[in-house]
């Protein structure tokens, strides 16, 4: 051991139970971030309904009542892949606002 070097004490256990808290943390933050980017998707599943209420269809190609039934999937997928993407920012706002009330994060 060199003169200079401090000495520290090592105390059985105390790195665990730090370990632990910071797998926990780690844990906590990714299970933020997926809810942010579920809140986000839904959010712009919505907006991507309202979206196309407005659209019509040509009669041979489309229209109907399978084609509404089934443009909700359509439309949540859009959003999904969206906010796979990159999204429009509105996950990363929401997921820095819950560490903040998490104490996560300042």
């Amino acid at each position: 051991m060199n003169a200079l070097s401090p000495i520290t004490a090592i105390t059985p256990g105390a790195g665990a139970a730090t370990g632990a808290q910071d797998t926990a943390a780690l844990a906590k933050r990714g299970q933020i971030e997926k809810t942010a980017e579920d809140f986000e998707a839904a959010f712009l599943s919505i907006m991507m309904q309202q979206m196309f209420t407005a659209t019509e269809v040509s009669a041979p190609f489309g229209g109907g009542q399978a084609e509404n039934q089934f443009r909700s999937f359509l439309t949540e997928a859009f959003a999904r892949e969206t906010t796979k993407s990159g999204g429009i920012g509105l996950a990363d706002t929401v997921a820095r606002e819950m560490l903040k009330l998490q104490g996560l994060e300042e």
